[in-house]
């Protein structure tokens, strides 16, 4: 077997807070009628109202999808006039858009706001992480090196680790707000009192060992 040459290990590590810049909203429509498949954004009458409303205000159709239709029946019977409830995805790609699209579906009679995911960038952000992370590396393993009087002449073996800490988000179920806007009229503020911003810290760390020269007895 071959010895393990003379290492060094040196840890380093590299924090960054990064903004979302984008959002999936999901949220439940009750409707009064049974549409199945996509014709529901359209033929089902609460939840065409809601995509209405939000490709009038300038999102694009392909930005709501159906998830799925859960239907409640005592007999057992599925009929065209069952009720049920669907559940919408909406891709909010920029967060400036975010609190119109919340009123928007705040002033829906039969919308439910169930829960808000974040999107990031995180790629970008652990790839900024692991070179900072890797320069601070090298230049500790330098400075380790000279004391012990030896020198660096290669890496062993790398070790990375990426963590993301997201501060906790609440869960949302929250019920359109009866009072519904005037036509033509945008109110200046969001009827949903709650934050429109989020953001959470991506750490990168590593573990170097080095290849150095014999140590001197």
């Amino acid at each position: 077997m071959t010895s393990k040459p003379d290492t060094i290990k040196v840890s380093a590590s590299h924090k960054e807070e990064i903004s979302a810049n984008r959002a999936d909203l999901f949220v439940t429509v009750k409707g009064s009628s049974l549409v199945s498949g996509d014709q529901a954004l359209k033929k089902a009458k609460e939840v065409s109202q809601l995509v209405e409303a939000l490709v009038s205000f300038g999102l694009s159709p392909e930005a709501i999808q159906l998830q799925g239709v859960h239907i409640e029946t005592s007999t057992g019977a599925l009929l065209k006039s069952s009720s049920a409830t669907y559940r919408l995805k909406v891709k909010c790609e920029k967060l400036d858009a975010l609190a119109e699209i919340l009123d928007i579906i705040s002033t829906q009679k039969n919308a439910t706001l169930e829960r808000l995911n974040w999107k990031y960038n995180e790629d970008e952000a652990r790839e900024r992480g692991l070179l900072t992370a890797l320069e601070a590396a090298k230049s500790k393993a330098d400075k380790v090196a000279k004391s012990l009087g030896v020198k660096i002449s290669g890496v062993y073996d790398l070790i990375e680790n990426a963590f993301d800490e997201e501060a906790p988000y609440p869960y949302l179920a929250m019920q359109a707000a009866p009072a519904k806007r005037s036509l033509g009229i945008t109110p200046s503020e969001p009827s949903l009192g709650m934050d429109i911003q989020h953001s959470k810290t991506v750490t990168v760390s590593v573990e170097v060992w080095y290849r150095v020269s014999e140590f001197q007895a």
